[in-house]
């Protein structure tokens, strides 16, 4: 059975076989991904019931409040 490790190993070494252009379309792809998966993450976490749904729950209760204000 091939572990994590190795299969990663093969995976860098074939990314280290691309030709330059390649490797660039692959890094802008990869960064494109993380950042559309990040944005998922965020939006699941501040949506109701989400990790993070109480504390913006709070924000919006203490900017009623007036608590806070807006940046300007």
């Amino acid at each position: 059975m091939e572990t994590a490790t190795a299969k990663k190993e093969q995976i860098q070494e074939a990314i280290l076989s691309l030709p330059q252009d390649e490797r660039a379309s692959l890094l802008k792809w990869l960064l494109e991904t993380d950042k559309l998966m990040w944005d998922r993450e965020i939006e699941k976490d501040f949506s109701e019931g989400g990790a993070g749904a109480s504390l913006l729950d709070r924000i919006r209760k203490d900017f009623r409040a007036g608590r806070c204000r807006k940046w300007d």
